[in-house]
């Protein structure tokens, strides 16, 4: 089994090259973010992450979590030590508000950090991935009082945060919540109902845990109109701050599953009685009644970005292994070797055609992936409010391409891993497995794949009638222009523009189709493959370009930029060309898709 190690010169490529993070430090709020000072704290992220975090993968995979009869849960040997090591490291906090002890740097740089974690342990990284996506929700729409309570802890990591939106009858339909809430005499609420899939609903890693739970009041309107968002935490306070009784919340049980299993997976359930007295457990509502809508979609747009960034950095994990074991393993005679003698198997040309598609497609996903964090930057900080205007547009884009597309290639590449290994990645000693199947739910939770089809063209493809999609095209296709001009990267350039006017005509096709649901929703899945492989490919041509930017310059190191345009080369040569073959897809409309459903079972 591999030893990770965080590709640090890339993620500093991407962030310099694509990202643009010395502009970012211009910003006053990052003016300590000074691209060395990032360099640097990535590096000690790396060492920390491969040294502490890493090694409990396959012992979280292989122990599971465990449910006690009392409703608590264990994390499998060596994560809580791992936690705290991590909380006292102040990993969690860095891209948060200094306000409330955050460090105050880029989420593009928290966003590096989580890919760090995120491939040294997935399922130990869900923890802070809620918490993430917790703070937020509570930063943009909680008051004072629940931000200076809530806040501090949770930033610190000393508390944790779930996300509790799904239901038995309400997965991803979420107007179906049941959950109730009634107000009490105090201000506060009475939460009573059953959540499902609540990842690190319960643990032992930190001393409480803050739910945040969509609920229905009693004169609430039907479907999403309303519902609400409440605080609900593990423990309640005491009046100085200190934790006081168990809140009426309980896990019922933990999913036993596919992958990610040191991560828990709870079924829990609110206002039974088992911490209370049946009359519910104390919530606090989040931002006003009945708009726990938006509340969520500051969860869910975070949480989006960052499930892509898991497909991401899974693959990465996974493809170092099969790096490592494509050197060691001998078999066959490649082509051109001696008669007579067992060759590596990176010799064999189908060997590196599955390496080199899974180095090119992971540094296009990193570059997508990072580019829409820097485009949250911006639309949060930037002093220019056309380029705050500007920067909202790019980043509602790209989080579905993000989420769907880095997701898909997640599981495609960590399956290409196991291909590599043969029949011994078929077996799980090798570890090589559990990437693949850790893998599988990130295409699931936090909308659907084709939930995030369906958003990109119903509503991200509108965008200003169309215009913030056919200006990413433009981009691509100059990009590709000057590919095209350099003799290195020319046909790259040449099938990179051929793919572009593809997508241009799809977008075109589906534009034209309005309000003609039938075939958006047929076209939307292969319209996203398209869309995110052009954008991905053009974010490619800037990465090849600026690396024989920096090789005739005499920059850097010439065998790690002859590597970036060897990866913009496969890449746009023979990944992005694919594409060309689901115009017929997305462009099909949706009389295909009209029959009687009992054909299906014959």
């Amino acid at each position: 089994m591999t030893v990770y190690a965080a590709p640090l010169a890339d993620i500093a490529f991407v962030l310099d090259r694509i990202c643009h993070l010395g502009d970012l430090a211009e910003f006053e709020q990052f003016a300590h973010a000074d691209p060395a000072l990032v360099n640097d704290l990535l590096a000690e992220a790396g060492r920390f992450m491969a040294d502490t975090i890493a090694p409990l993968n396959p012992t979280g995979d292989a122990q599971g979590c465990t449910r006690h009869p009392d409703g608590s849960v264990t994390t499998p040997d060596g994560f809580v030590a791992a936690y705290r090591a991590y909380v006292d490291a102040g990993w969690g906090a860095v891209p948060f508000d200094p306000t409330y002890g955050g460090g105050g740097f880029p989420w593009v740089v928290g966003i590096a950090l989580q890919e760090i974690l995120t491939s040294a342990n997935m399922a130990f990284s869900m923890a802070p991935l809620l918490t993430q996506g917790a703070i937020d929700a509570i930063s943009h729409h909680g008051d004072d009082a629940l931000r200076n309570v809530y806040l501090p802890k949770m930033i610190s990591g000393e508390w944790t945060g779930s996300m509790n939106l799904t239901e038995p009858d309400a997965g991803s339909d979420v107007g179906a919540v049941r959950t109730r809430a009634v107000r009490a005499e105090d201000g506060s609420y009475r939460i009573s109902g059953t959540k499902i899939f609540i990842s690190f609903g319960e643990h032992d890693l930190a001393e409480n845990i803050v739910h945040l739970v969509l609920a229905r009041t009693p004169d609430a309107a039907p479907g999403t109109r309303g519902i609400s968002c409440f605080i609900v935490p593990k423990f309640l306070l005491n009046d100085d701050g200190s934790l006081g009784a168990h809140n009426d919340v309980t896990c019922v049980s933990i999913e036993h599953k596919t992958g990610i299993k040191g991560s828990p997976t709870c079924v829990l359930s609110f206002g039974e009685g088992a911490f209370g007295d049946e009359g519910g457990a104390v919530g606090y509502l989040l931002g006003e009644e009945q708009r726990g809508m938006a509340t969520m979609f500051t969860m869910m747009n975070q949480a989006r970005l960052s499930v892509g960034l898991q497909g991401l950095a899974l693959a990465e994990r996974a493809y170092q292994q099969a790096l490592q074991y494509s050197h060691d393993r001998h078999q066959g005679r490649a082509p051109g070797a001696p008669a007579g003698e067992s060759s590596s198997i990176v010799d064999h040309p189908d060997v590196r055609r599955m390496l080199l598609t899974m180095k090119a497609t992971i540094e296009a996903m990193r570059r997508l992936v990072y580019a829409n964090a820097a485009a949250i930057d911006r639309s949060l900080h930037a002093a220019d409010p056309g380029e705050r205007a500007a920067a909202t547009e790019v980043a509602a884009l790209l989080t579905p391409l993000s989420k769907g597309w880095g997701t898909d290639m997640g599981v495609e590449l960590t399956g290409i891993a196991v291909q590599i290994h043969g029949g011994m990645g078929f077996v799980e000693e090798t570890g090589v497995a559990q990437h693949w199947r850790d893998s599988r739910i990130t295409t699931i939770y936090e909308g659907t794949n084709g939930i995030q089809a369906i958003d990109l063209v119903g509503r991200k493809l509108t965008m200003r009638g169309g215009a913030v999609v056919k200006e990413h095209l433009t981009e691509a296709g100059e990009l590709a222009g000057r590919l095209v001009a350099a003799s290195e990267l020319s046909l790259a350039g040449g099938r990179l523009l051929s793919s572009v006017e593809t997508a241009e005509r799809c977008t075109d096709w589906l534009l034209a189709r309005g309000a003609d649901q039938p075939a958006l929703l047929a076209g939307a899945t292969p319209y996203l493959r398209v869309l995110a492989t052009v954008v991905a490919g053009g974010l490619m041509a800037r990465s090849g370009l600026a690396a024989l930017e920096d090789l005739e310059a005499g920059r850097g190191d010439p065998d790690f930029l002859h590597a970036k345009v060897l990866a913009t080369r496969f890449f746009c040569e023979q990944i992005v060309p694919q594409v060309d073959g689901l115009e017929a897809a997305v462009c099909g409309g949706g009389d295909a898709l009209e029959f009687d459903t009992v054909l299906l079972a014959r």
